[in-house]
């Protein structure tokens, strides 16, 4: 877990003093598009879209190339439904997954200037809650991730931004039923959709 921070500390401090750096606020829909495998008592996991802040830091090697570290946290809740049981609460969870994207912008105008993204996710999980069981556990995991967004400019140092990344992202579920563990493998493949405003520094 631990290379994972030392990546994202190398890549603040490579370029530290360039000065050719954005940062970026902006409020974020996150929309799991989820299917799922769920042992002995069948059923399909149903997780909650979430709306949270988020923020972002992106250095320019050049005019076009570009990597951006993106940070926000969200809360899920989770359900369990047609399983033989009938429908099952799994309580909520909280995902930090830090993403990573090497990144391509375009110039057609003075103004607007679009882009495209691809790069790596890695997912924790933490503070879940169990609902109707006795525990559920997920495991964390990495994965890959693709991003477009325009940038328009107010002026030379702001502008506003529109935003939407793909995340495929796995994990595998463990649910303590009373003492009988049900194992789970999820597929979240969250989309995140975001508008927010942004400064050059």
């Amino acid at each position: 877990m631990n290379k994972y921070f030392i990546l994202a500390g190398l890549f603040l401090s490579v370029g530290a003093s360039a000065q050719n750096w954005q940062v970026r606020l902006r409020g974020i829909s996150v929309q799991p598009n989820e299917k799922s495998t769920i042992d002995v008592i069948g059923g399909n996991a149903n997780v909650s879209n979430s709306y949270i802040p988020e923020v972002d830091f992106t250095y320019f090697f050049n005019k076009n190339i570009a990597a951006e570290l993106i940070l926000g946290t969200t809360k899920h809740n989770v359900n369990a439904e047609n399983t033989s049981l009938g429908n099952v609460n799994l309580g909520s969870v909280w995902l930090l997954p830090p993403t990573l994207t090497l990144q391509y912008h375009f110039y057609p105008t003075k103004t607007i200037k679009p882009y495209v993204g691809a790069g790596i996710n890695y997912t924790f999980f933490y503070s879940s809650k169990p609902g109707d069981v006795t525990h559920v556990d997920y495991k964390n995991n990495a994965g890959f991730a693709l991003q477009g967004g325009i940038d328009y400019m107010i002026n030379d140092k702001f502008f506003v931004n529109f935003d939407m990344k793909k995340i495929f992202l796995k994990t595998d579920v463990t649910i303590d039923a009373a003492g009988t563990n049900i194992p789970a493998k999820v597929t979240l493949d969250p989309f995140l959709w975001g508008f927010g405003v942004g400064m050059k520094f």
